[in-house]
């Protein structure tokens, strides 16, 4: 990446098998990000000795609004024959087909289910990530995912469309630490360490006191 160069958050699909990562880049980058951490506490009822502790990382949840428009691709129909025959449907496809088994998958289940097997293992999907920045690379399991397509082709193919995502961080708490999803959780979490050493947190004196009482 050359000095300057614009960066773009996304979505990066890993597979098994060692593939190479499907990468699905933002458009645009959403003006804002908005970010939840729920606290996982001992609960209401401890005792008064684990006031302090909590019993696993946050649940962090992601929200965000993409926005994705073809207008401009469309006037130079050379540069993305794509868009000219199927508009937005290959990307948004992309974005959809995170959250469905794969075709591949259900007819195998369908085989299984004929062949009288009694147990089915719920189909495992790929590991998805959330990279929003080098000090961002996060495994998520997406959670919400909402299309508003605003504007057609002649052939109503969507040429422009809003998709609203919700994410939730996947922790060593939900894989375990093998996993190479709890792997990325906690490379980001040790970041997040080193980020916050780096904090200049001022004077106590900022505070109005001189010292703690």
């Amino acid at each position: 990446m050359t000095q300057g160069a614009r960066v773009s958050g996304g979505l990066a699909i890993i597979g098994s098998g060692g593939a190479a990562p499907r990468i699905i880049a933002l458009q645009y980058n959403p003006d804002s990000l908005s970010r939840t951490l729920q606290v996982q506490a001992i609960g209401e009822a401890q005792d008064r000795s684990e006031a302090f502790r909590v019993k696993a990382p946050a649940v962090e949840t992601l929200k965000i609004e993409v926005e994705i428009d073809l207008t401009d691709q469309l006037e130079t129909q050379a540069s993305n024959p794509s868009a000219v025959e199927c508009g937005l449907h290959p990307y948004l496809a992309a974005l959809e087909t995170i959250v469905y088994p794969s075709a591949r998958q259900l007819a195998s289940n369908d085989a299984l289910a004929r062949s009288g097997t009694l147990e089915i293992a719920p189909m495992e999907a790929p590991l998805t990530l959330f990279i929003w920045s080098k000090n961002r690379v996060l495994p998520v399991r997406v959670t919400d995912f909402s299309v508003i397509e605003e504007a057609f082709d002649a052939a109503l193919n969507p040429i422009r469309a809003k998709v609203n995502l919700g994410m939730r961080v996947l922790s060593v708490q939900d894989v375990g630490f093998r996993h190479k999803a709890g792997q990325l959780f906690m490379a980001y979490l040790r970041h997040k360490e080193v980020l916050a050493a780096r904090h200049d947190g001022g004077q106590i004196t900022h505070l109005g006191l001189s010292q703690i009482p």
